[in-house]
């Protein structure tokens, strides 16, 4: 392999771990942000209490964004299996 075609190879791997990984981070960004204005406006500062909402909504995006999550990575696999066959 070239320098170039490694540079493609680890650019698609960078860029498909980013959309995989993108629904979960953003459902734990909004809502962490989302309990922390409640925590702030109703001046409840319980540490624990961000986590149980965090953790039930990354697991039901988890569930739902699953299909999505293995088709970019089956597509990924294939990609990198094309090369490897073609040389």
């Amino acid at each position: 392999m070239t320098g170039a075609e490694v540079l493609d190879v680890s650019r698609d791997a960078v860029w498909t771990i980013v959309v995989v990984s993108s629904p979960l981070m953003i459902v734990g960004l909004v809502v962490g942000v989302v309990i922390s204005l409640v925590q702030a406006l109703t001046q409840i500062q319980e540490q624990t209490l961000v986590f149980v909402p965090k953790i039930l909504a990354i697991f039901l995006t988890l569930l739902l964004a699953l299909p999505f999550m293995a088709d970019a990575l089956h597509s990924h696999m294939l990609r990198i299996s094309s090369r490897i066959i073609s040389g």
